[in-house]
């Protein structure tokens, strides 16, 4: 079952109680007791959240600013080339700062008088149905913390680049919001793991890695191919099918490379049509019929 956030590192407590999180040996953050640091402190942030109050602020460094910089300048080249008109209106309208990483409060400030979205920060790992879930409330749960300076062009886990710049310019969007909505309805009205599974990968095949016909070229939606250097320039050779809800929604995938299957909507109206009507009506019966 995909979770997301489900390859982000663990976080739990030592002895002394406090936050930890595990990196891999293989995390190119590992060996860098400074960044591991500040990865216990920023999920420290999110494990003391109180729902409600201002989302703690994490103190960047001049690395981490760097890093947002160099990252955000690289994707805006290729948003302009690759991305939706939609997702470049909700990128214009957000106008996220370039120069620096923003606190998720300060998104937050942005993002809700357009849509009504806010952010919460989250530590680590997030349940499936509370994570879905809570899109329904117009909340989405994002990480603090942003990738090793030593290769900022590459994570191997959903960072702030990632929950921000690919999500929230998206959210920005009425349109994607809508969906993002609907998703997070169907998520509640559901009510058997399996059933929950199949809603979270029509999400995962759409607003995470979701491809679209306009203007007569493959232009992409999906927030972790819009959030990722080396991807975005690699979607248009992938197997690209038409929009198919049994097959998105039963498919396995691996959550580690690169995505090689991609599903085509041919317009924002049919993405609408076949995905925010499913997100709208689904159940446990229907989509039984559809797995």
């Amino acid at each position: 079952m995909f979770e997301e956030a489900q390859y982000l590192a663990p976080v739990d407590r030592d002895a002394d109680g406090e936050v930890v999180v595990r990196l891999s040996s293989d995390h190119p953050g590992f060996a860098d007791p400074e960044y591991r640091a500040r990865r216990n402190a920023i999920a420290a942030l999110a494990t003391a959240y109180v729902p409600g109050s201002p989302i703690p602020a994490a103190e960047y460094t001049p690395d981490e600013h760097e890093v947002w910089r160099i990252v955000s300048g690289e994707l805006d080249v290729r948003h302009r080339k690759y991305a939706t008109h939609a997702y470049l209106e909700g990128k214009e309208r957000l106008r996220l700062p370039g120069d620096r990483l923003p606190q998720l409060e300060e998104v937050s400030t942005l993002l809700e008088p357009l849509t009504g979205f806010r952010y919460l920060p989250a530590a680590g790992l997030v349940p499936l149905r509370e994570f879905y879930g809570t899109l329904a409330d117009s909340r989405f749960h994002s990480t603090q913390y942003i990738r090793h300076h030593s290769v900022p062009l590459y994570t191997p886990e959903p960072d702030v680049v990632h929950e921000v710049i690919g999500h929230a310019n998206a959210l920005a969007n009425e349109r994607f919001a809508v969906l993002y909505r609907l998703a997070g309805q169907a998520a509640r009205r559901v009510e058997s793991a399996a059933a929950l599974e199949f809603v979270s990968k029509i999400f995962w095949f759409t607003m995470e890695f979701g491809v679209m016909a306009e203007d007569g070229e493959l232009r992409a939606y999906g927030a972790g191919i819009l959030s990722s250097y080396g991807e975005i320039e690699e979607f248009r050779g992938m197997d690209v099918r038409p929009l198919d809800l049994a097959a998105m929604g039963t498919m396995t995938y691996d959550i580690t490379k690169y995505q090689d299957v991609l599903f085509r909507a041919e317009s924002m109206e049919h993405l609408e049509d076949v995905v925010g009507t499913f997100w709208a009506t689904c159940d446990d019966e229907s989509i039984a019929a559809l797995a």
